[in-house]
């Protein structure tokens, strides 16, 4: 059997310049759009393809947060104003992430968040009667600190605050406070450890 020849360093390095690059333009043109529209972004962050984002005046993010594909940074309500979303530094956020504010939802520093992950600072008010689409709303504040690490489809309801340090389940559905360091899972979270 014939040897394959070798590729030389520098065919690999151009190979990999080319495939990245169009990626690496992309996520320039898509942040320089968002910061022209008025969103408050720090240095070095990356937004994968599919990522968007709404209501941008609304919405603050720190440095070096890595989006994967398919996450949604959603602040309802543009015409209240003010900040709505506010993302820390050093996050890692999954495919398929949406973070849903009608209120305010706060994220520290150093957290890892799985794909499919749903955190809302909303929910709709129900009782005998009340058609669903006419519901009035109910807002509230999630506050997740620093290097917590959620589960893939793990969901953070209003009210909620995460602990520094703490784990969530993968599928949970975190309904109540979580104390710094716990790690919890189930429907509804509860802790395990």
């Amino acid at each position: 059997m014939p040897l394959r020849p070798q590729r030389g360093l520098a065919a690999l390095l151009l190979e990999g310049f080319f495939w990245k690059a169009p990626r690496w333009a992309a996520n320039r043109v898509r942040l320089g759009v968002y910061r022209i529209l008025g969103m408050k972004l720090g240095q070095r962050n990356r937004m994968e393809g599919g990522a968007r984002c709404r209501h941008v005046r609304q919405i603050e993010i720190g440095d070096d947060n890595y989006f994967t594909q398919g996450c949604w940074l959603v602040p309802s309500d543009a015409g209240h104003g003010g900040l709505r979303i506010r993302l820390g530094n050093n996050n890692y956020f999954n495919r398929n992430l949406m973070i849903d504010a009608c209120g305010r939802i706060d994220v520290g520093n150093d957290n890892m968040v799985g794909p499919g992950v749903y955190i809302t600072d909303s929910n709709h008010a129900f009782g005998p009667g009340i058609s669903p689409k006419d519901a009035p709303m109910t807002v509230g504040h999630v506050r997740i600190g620093n290097r917590c690490w959620i589960g893939a489809n793990a969901v953070i309801l209003s009210g909620v605050e995460l602990g520094d340090e703490c784990v969530i389940g993968a599928g949970a559905v975190v309904t109540r406070s979580v104390a710094a360091g716990t790690v919890v899972a189930g429907v509804p979270a509860r802790p395990i450890q």
